[in-house]
């Protein structure tokens, strides 16, 4: 069994909003430790994707249960915040059994107060599993196959897609910048990754760079300022184990070199607190768009200047995947998930943007700021209507 690992875990908790559970969960037998925390459930059904990495820790999981609450809200689905967790390797021989177990683990309070989902580490084969160990319930998961009538969000690219319709609508706040015309530098070809160069190159967008890092090595990245043919990209990194520097058109970079190209959008795609204190005067790049959560750690949004580099959240252009489950979880169709992210995505990312623009904002921690100011005060009206504050 992997051994417990908290992180570092704020000491003022409670915080204001959360988290209302925190849970610890394993099974000797298969060897399986799990977390899930609750983050906040005023707004409903606690909502956030289980995460399945062999370094994850308790201290991730609450910090993602947190943006998730903040995502919900953002994209005003009657969801509350959570995240789960299971600390194993996606890879792991006893994947199945390791599943089944965490969800078993938790089948007092799946699907009840929290809606099973999909994060890093887990496929929508992984949902069917779910549902299947508690009792073929429908509602205990979402991004389940289609032929159990769920909405395959990762095959869809759908996250993907909102990040894609956030960066067109931030076009409209730089001179010249259009995404026919953009270059884009990604962080991250995994289901994230990939749907956001489908989505913009299908709108005329450059993809110039992309990374990714195979089990067993260190991150690389392959650049060309030229473009990077995605059909032939993607017919040689046909799953994890496939190094994206089997494509051969490209000058190859160390990992992380390529979220400091010059280019017009940057996408961190992969994991967290990337783009640090250290090397945040790096960036180059007219927008920095996060698609992974919190790539950007708080330091380094507080020394980045909007007026050379724009900023999206992740929880206000990110949300593609739960707007997604949602209408999955209430038996709606993949057109109507598409619609309302369409939406959704582009009408916040203004409202935040012009609100930023209006307050004459001197750091990108401020338009965060903004954009955290709007959900929790849905958060906020939720708990007094509910008599919790």
């Amino acid at each position: 069994m992997a051994n417990l690992n908290l992180g570092t875990l704020p000491t003022n908790l409670p915080e204001e909003l959360g988290p209302e559970k925190i849970l610890i969960v394993s099974n000797p037998k298969t060897g399986m430790l799990g977390y899930l925390v609750i983050y906040n459930s005023a707004r409903g059904i606690g909502k956030g994707g289980v995460r399945m990495a062999s370094n994850l820790t308790l201290e991730t999981v609450m910090l993602l249960a947190k943006t998730m609450t903040f995502k919900n809200a953002m994209a005003g689905l009657p969801f509350g915040g959570a995240k789960g967790g299971i600390v194993a390797d996606p890879n792991d021989p006893n994947r199945e059994a390791i599943i089944r177990s965490y969800a078993k683990e938790l089948r007092n309070i799946i699907p009840n107060e929290y809606v099973f989902g999909l994060d890093m580490g887990l496929s929508e084969s992984d949902a069917a599993l779910v549902v299947d160990e508690l009792g073929n319930n429908r509602l205990a998961s979402t991004g389940k196959p289609k032929y159990m009538g769920g909405i395959p969000y990762d095959e869809e690219g759908l996250a993907g897609l909102g990040v894609v319709e956030g960066m067109q609508n931030s076009c409209q706040f730089i001179q010249g910048l259009t995404m026919p015309s953009s270059t884009i530098s990604i962080q991250g070809y995994g289901a994230m990754g990939k749907a956001v160069a489908k989505y913009s190159t299908n709108r005329g967008a450059k993809i110039v760079a992309v990374s990714n890092m195979v089990r067993g090595e260190s991150a690389k990245a392959i650049y060309n300022p030229k473009g990077i043919d995605l059909e032939k990209l993607n017919s040689l990194v046909t799953d994890a184990s496939k190094s994206v520097t089997l494509y051969k058109d490209a000058e190859v970079l160390e990992g992380g070199e390529e979220l400091f190209l010059d280019c017009d959008f940057v996408v961190p795609s992969a994991a967290g607190g990337v783009i640090t204190k250290e090397n945040v005067h790096r960036i180059q790049a007219k927008v920095l768009a996060e698609a992974a959560n919190n790539p950007v750690t708080p330091e380094a949004q507080k020394m980045l200047d909007p007026n050379n580099t724009l900023y999206l959240p992740d929880f206000v252009i990110n949300s593609g995947g739960v707007i997604a489950a949602y209408v999955e979880y209430i038996n709606g169709t993949l057109d109507q998930a598409v619609e309302r992210i369409r939406k959704t995505v582009p009408y916040n990312v203004e409202r935040v943007l012009k609100e930023a623009i209006d307050n004459k904002v001197k750091t990108i921690s401020e338009i965060r700021d903004i954009a955290e100011r709007i959900a929790k005060d849905r958060v906020v009206k939720a708990m007094k209507a509910k008599g919790r504050i």
